[in-house]
């Protein structure tokens, strides 16, 4: 019996769509009146289709209990998973206003990272390149919004890892599919009510999880999603030896990731002043890897080395590496061989870049090895073969002019940060 084959009985009136392979998502609306479902990145909505209140509730009741879990009125929120991956996500009145709610996300197939290349979600230039950083044993964060594929990407990478190294996989809900020798899998496990007299289980969180692996000789720790006060004590096992971890975080760009990351650590109440968090962020993380959704397609958008924190500015210092050109404001002017231009922070405008004065020589000046990004402001260029232009506070030549936005550091006009 297929995992979804568990739950197919309970939902026949939306079985065809279950088990079509171009459905990646089903979701079920206002106690069955609306019914929607996600077609390669495109959420569309199914016409003519119903089900009654009464019998998805039934149907949400006995999935819960397929998978092993309970809702009711006592206990409204189900987030279960099946064998194979899929989550079925429900909800019932009154915390679902409109009547009973149900989400089931397939699990599909799991991509390597030859397969996101042809797919188109990374570069073969990326692929290589975050092959090698998991390879180099680099701890890598990867950022972004519901549903762009940080999962995936995370899984692929999992399946770079040597064989011989030992992995603890930490998730709340198990989806990560992995195919190694030496693989422990932790899950976390939310508080469930008594039934009839036998105790309540008290629950098991992210963060008792992490604490707990480092008793498990881990080389490797991979935590599903970070979300909470469990980022301290991963913070803490990746400066303490544990190199080549991976792990995901909802956030709306590589900048925010860090940051959301720190808030996240804060969240612990240990009593570490902000700075402290930062810096100790920057010594953790080796790399960010932001996806978004780009015209229906997931798509990595951002590669960013940390490499370092500035306490006397309060801002990271990263080296953006080139992901793909179609992004963000991108059009044929920016192309290679066109004008550069510079992004400015906060106005989404794009400037012209200084161009070169008559009489200078065509060969690019040496590029600096970082770039600025901070809360208040981000310079980032995002031309790909172009020369180089100075922060917003300095000149073309590259002498500081006392602007405070970048501390007299250039930026280059390729984005790549790298010579």
């Amino acid at each position: 019996m297929s995992s979804l084959d568990r739950i197919l009985p309970f939902l026949r009136p939306i079985e065809d769509l279950l088990v079509d392979p171009t459905v990646t998502e089903v979701m079920v609306n206002a106690g069955g009146r609306r019914v929607f479902v996600e077609r390669q990145g495109t959420v569309e909505a199914v016409p003519d289709r119903t089900l009654e209140v009464r019998n998805l509730t039934v149907a949400i009741k006995n999935i819960a209990r397929a998978c092993g879990d309970e809702i009711s009125d006592m206990q409204p929120i189900l987030d279960a998973r099946l064998e194979d991956g899929s989550r079925v996500a429900a909800m019932f009145p009154p915390c679902s206003v409109d009547g009973p709610t149900l989400t089931v996300r397939k699990f599909t197939k799991r991509y390597a990272l030859d397969d996101l290349v042809a797919v188109g979600t990374l570069t073969e230039d990326v692929a290589g390149f975050l092959r090698q950083a998991v390879a180099d044993r680099q701890n890598i964060l990867i950022s972004g919004g519901t549903g762009t594929g940080k999962t995936t990407v995370l899984n692929a990478l999992a399946e770079t890892i040597p064989p011989e190294d030992r992995i603890v996989l930490i998730e709340e809900t198990s989806e990560i599919r992995i195919d190694k020798p030496n693989l422990v899998r932790f899950e976390a496990r939310r508080a469930q009510t008594p039934l009839g007299q036998e105790a309540p289980l008290p629950a098991v969180s992210i963060a008792d999880l992490v604490r707990a692996t480092l008793r498990h000789r881990p080389d490797r720790i991979i935590v599903g999603e970070v979300r909470g006060a469990e980022a301290f004590d991963l913070l803490q096992a990746l400066n303490t030896g544990h190199l080549g971890s991976l792990t995901t975080i909802h956030a709306n760009a590589a900048e925010q990731a860090l940051t959301r990351l720190a808030h996240c650590v804060l969240a612990a109440n240990v009593g570490l002043p902000h700075r402290s968090v930062r810096e100790a962020i920057a010594l953790a993380v080796h790399l960010v890897v932001h996806l978004a959704r780009v015209g229906g397609r997931r798509v990595v958008t951002e590669v960013v080395a940390v490499r370092g924190y500035e306490q006397q500015g309060d801002r990271f210092l990263v080296e953006p590496r080139p992901t793909v050109p179609p992004l963000r404001g991108w059009d044929r002017q920016h192309e290679p061989g066109n004008n550069p231009a510079v992004r400015e922070s906060g106005s989404g405008k794009w400037r012209a870049a200084p161009n070169q004065g008559p009489g200078e020589a065509m060969t690019p000046a040496p590029i600096p090895r970082f770039a600025c990004i901070d809360r208040r402001q981000t310079i980032v260029s995002e031309a790909l073969d172009a020369a180089p232009v100075a922060c917003a506070e300095s000149r073309p030549d590259g002498a500081s002019q006392g602007g405070a936005g970048c501390s007299g550091r250039q930026i280059p006009a390729n984005g790549t940060g790298v010579p």
